[in-house]
């Protein structure tokens, strides 16, 4: 059987403040198209399964904007008289179960695909394959207890291809994430595993792959690497990454080396790379031991209009002189300082859970951006 695998489309995520002509935001559109095209390349493989490995959406409460673009994919993969196989991920599970999950809507429209999403594993029957799926769960003991039964409920006369969400410990993340649910690779138990979460695709061992996402999210995903669908034959153990062509740009600039130059030189040179940046790519360019004098004489307005063939420029400064005595917190405890914080403030009236994540997302952004 083959089967075409895609990874997290985090449909809603939208940053920077540039719209559409039609009033969306940028980005969000981006990740939208990206998911249309991922789609589209997996049914142009001929598959006889389309898996979708999580994270479909970036929240748990999509815009009905995010919900249709899914609605939409799933329509375009009924009518090519295929199923598909879609799991939850860490960003689109409520972390309260009584508050409902976008996935069920989507399962109940599409009664013919199969859905795990209720925090529990799920088993399915397919002609020569099992799939074992095991969505997002609120905590790595009900994970390894899921996987546990994946285990025992492997078939002895078909393939198995076990599904899941989960970070592993093998594979070095490049930021911390909101959720996360961390398992050693030992404990995915199948003749082959299909792996969401980790934005970049990824061999982890024999019979063991991370499809990556469908778009670059920052610069932390490494945008030299290309995103795309994975494509796995289950009768010959071959498994294969398509990369889809036509994202935005991220690039790094030629970084200005700063330290001794004038502010009207700095300007200069900041604005030399400035109209180098490609049309509509995402661009950053370090100003290298910059004196911060120097740097607050910056032009911003005549570096905007340099670039101007591009949708982003952002200047990281790494300033030189100067010494910081300040004791900043761990970027991967931040998550667990904000719940601790939300768990004593008084939000009578309030949707304490809403509070909790919005905040966790909004973390996950800023140490994203940082990286």
């Amino acid at each position: 059987m083959r089967v075409a695998a895609i990874g997290d489309a985090h449909l809603g995520r939208s940053y920077y403040p540039f719209t559409t002509p039609g009033g969306v935001n940028q980005r969000e559109w981006d990740f939208e198209q990206s998911f249309e095209a991922a789609v589209d390349l997996a049914l142009a493989q001929e598959p006889d399964l389309i898996v979708w490995l999580g994270d479909v959406f970036d929240h748990p409460r999509p815009t009905y904007r995010s919900y249709r673009v899914a609605q939409r994919a799933l329509a375009r993969i009924r009518d090519h008289g295929l199923r598909a196989v879609i799991i939850s991920g860490n960003h689109d599970t409520p972390r309260l179960p009584g508050t409902g999950s976008p996935y069920s809507a989507l399962a109940d429209g599409f009664p013919e695909m199969y859905f795990a999403h209720r925090l529990t594993y799920e088993r399915f029957e397919l002609p020569g394959l099992v799939v074992h799926a095991v969505p997002q769960m609120l905590s790595v003991e009900a994970t390894l207890e899921a996987l546990a039964e994946a285990d025992k409920g492997r078939s002895l006369d078909r393939s198995n291809l076990l599904l899941t969400h989960p970070r592993i410990t093998q594979v070095q993340p490049r930021y911390a994430d909101i959720n996360e649910i961390e398992v050693d690779a030992g404990l995915l138990r199948s003749d082959f595993v299909l792996l969401g979460h980790y934005h970049f695709h990824t061999r982890v061992a024999e019979g063991i792959w991370y499809a990556g996402s469908t778009d670059t999210f920052s610069f932390a995903d490494d945008p030299d690497k290309a995103k795309g669908i994975l494509v796995l034959d289950t009768d010959t153990g071959a498994c294969r990454h398509v990369p889809l062509p036509g994202q935005r740009q991220l690039v790094t600039l030629e970084s200005v080396f700063a330290l001794g130059l004038t502010p009207a030189e700095l300007q200069e040179q900041v604005l030399s790379r400035a109209e180098k940046v490609p049309p509509g790519a995402v661009a950053r360019l370090y100003l290298e031991g910059v004196d911060p004098q120097a740097y607050r004489l910056l032009d911003v307005d005549a570096v905007r209009e340099a670039a101007r063939a591009g949708l982003f420029l952002k200047l990281e400064p790494q300033f030189g002189s100067v010494i910081s005595e300040a004791e900043l917190p761990d970027l991967d405890a931040m998550g667990a300082r904000w719940e601790s914080y939300v768990d004593k403030q008084d939000l009578t009236g309030l949707d304490r859970d809403r509070i909790r994540q919005l905040g966790l997302q909004y973390l996950d952004r800023a140490v994203e951006a940082s990286a």
